[in-house]
């Protein structure tokens, strides 16, 4: 690994590293906040999964979540929304398709399959890369994500449900299959096999019997992406009917951008401090 950044805050440091993916065969950047405590003892992790457009730099700069990280002694690991760099597959012209549109997903078509193995990346290289390298509990993890990455965070809870102490989510795309975001990327990641796209879709994998705990999510009433794009109500079906307690909250007001994640980030964070603290016994 090559250490790009450290910077101090909150008596933690936020630091920015790049190496080389197995998963994507290329360089991969992510962040990663490390408070004070991680100075004398192993922390547990929250995983932040972004949305399309954007990279690791959007959430640590803008969703104020390393105050909280920082009272609560929780690691906060924040990796790319995609591959990157020469000979990457793109498609420039598309912001829902390509670089920073990777919907954590394992594609199988060429020539995507080259680099976009983001759901490995994700599920198994980094957290292993990330324990090896930093003081965090091994296996103590739990997952969020916004939009695109709320619907990683999602999929990746639901389809390995003993490898996260909890998950949460802010405007998730809950029913990717459904919707043009969804149908567009999945349709060039994994072609027309629809039992493939089924295995990244939330609200199919509930139905189809994988079950978490519990979930959390807040969604804006003003998102402009709502009722085209996120098909919260199929989710909210689902998990009514599979009996998971889903913590469904529907914000006044808020819209689909940092301004409502900065809003609610903090209260996110003390959810899955308690989950997480509650695996190390604490």
């Amino acid at each position: 690994m090559k250490k790009l950044e450290s910077i101090k805050e909150f008596d933690g440091y936020l630091e920015r590293y790049s190496h080389y993916s197995e998963c994507c065969q290329c360089e991969m950047v992510f962040s990663i906040y490390l408070p004070k405590q991680a100075v004398q003892e192993k922390v547990p992790a929250l995983y932040w999964l972004s949305g399309l457009t954007c990279s690791d730099d959007n959430f640590r700069v803008k969703a104020g979540a390393q105050r909280y990280a920082s009272e609560q002694g929780i690691a906060l690991i924040i990796p790319d929304t995609s591959p990157r760099g020469e000979g990457v597959m793109d498609f420039p012209e598309r912001y829902d398709l390509g670089i920073a549109a990777g919907f954590y997903v394992n594609a199988t078509e060429s020539p995507w399959d080259k680099n976009y193995q983001m759901y490995s990346y994700i599920v198994e290289e980094l957290p292993a890369l990330i324990e090896e390298h930093f003081p965090v509990v091994a296996g103590v993890k739990s997952i969020s994500g916004h939009s695109m990455g709320g619907h990683g965070a999602l999929i990746c809870a639901l389809k390995n449900p003993s490898a996260y102490c909890s998950v949460s989510a802010f405007s998730p795309i809950c029913h990717p299959t459904q919707v043009p975001w969804g149908k567009d990327a999945l349709g060039a990641y994994l072609g027309n096999d629809m039992e493939k796209w089924q295995q990244y879709d939330a609200v199919n994998l509930v139905q189809n019997g994988h079950k978490v705990e519990t979930i959390l999510v807040d969604q804006g009433t003003a998102d402009e992406f709502l009722s085209d794009q996120l098909k919260p109500e199929a989710l909210i079906e689902a998990c009514e009917q599979q009996k998971i307690n889903l913590n469904f909250r529907m914000q006044e007001g808020y819209d689909h951008s940092y301004h409502f994640i900065s809003s609610f980030i903090g209260e996110h964070i003390a959810y899955h401090s308690n989950f997480l603290k509650k695996e190390m016994g604490d």
